[in-house]
């Protein structure tokens, strides 16, 4: 796996922090998204029917009912983040368990989406009172934990909804604590049995002290 060019070179502005790194996925983590998408769907004459842990196939046109292609569902997603600050808000209890973990480790929130959302994210997160660090990627998630990191061997935990970036992350920084958090946890059920490395946590109540500890804070 490689960097993304543009991911490395928003890394390369952050101030130097040596304290603890926490890494957090930003849609389903810390935004809610699979609740509201289906809301912004329907006011593009769309409709979502979860029946797999994807978007592809389970995005049809009202009307006639024909499922989406790829090249669809990433327009609708591109539409959707253009207007994230009007459908996305915390996820609940995110913004206390950041507020309490970010009194003694870097965090640093990594959300995979085209860089050219990254300021209407910025700005919307901001907004919020999440004033927290924030990369895009356009590649695998895994390269900029590693680099967030550094050579320092500090502790690293890092925290998403997608089991693949877990798993990417793992093979970056093999000693990073993984954590498997979503925001709406009856989605859990489309998901194969997850590695045995990567510790599932159902809210931010259950994550804190799980994150706490793994960071030695």
């Amino acid at each position: 796996m490689s960097d993304d060019p543009e991911t490395l070179r928003q890394i390369e502005e952050l101030a130097a922090d040596d304290r603890p790194l926490l890494v957090l996925d930003v849609d389903d983590v810390v935004l809610e998204f699979i609740r509201p998408f289906p809301k912004f769907l329907e006011q593009q004459g769309f409709k979502l029917t979860i029946s797999s842990f994807r978007l592809t196939g389970n995005i049809a046109e009202t009307a006639t009912g024909r499922l989406v292609e790829q090249t669809e569902v990433t327009a609708l997603l591109d539409a959707f983040f253009d207007d994230q600050s009007e459908w996305q808000t915390i996820t609940e209890g995110a913004a206390e368990a950041l507020a309490v973990l970010g009194q003694q480790v870097e965090i640093v929130l990594l959300t995979a989406m085209f860089h050219r959302h990254r300021a209407a994210r910025r700005a919307h997160l901001d907004t919020l009172g999440l004033s927290y660090p924030l990369l895009t990627t356009e590649m695998a998630k895994g390269p900029a934990v590693a680099r967030l990191r550094g050579a320092s061997g500090r502790p690293v935990a890092f925290v998403d909804d997608q089991p693949n970036n877990l798993v990417s992350a793992r093979q970056s920084v093999p000693d990073v604590h993984l954590f498997h958090l979503m925001a709406d946890n009856s989605l859990r059920a489309f998901l194969p049995p997850l590695p045995d490395d990567i510790v599932p946590v159902h809210d931010w109540r259950e994550a804190t002290p799980r994150i706490a500890e793994a960071l030695g804070i």
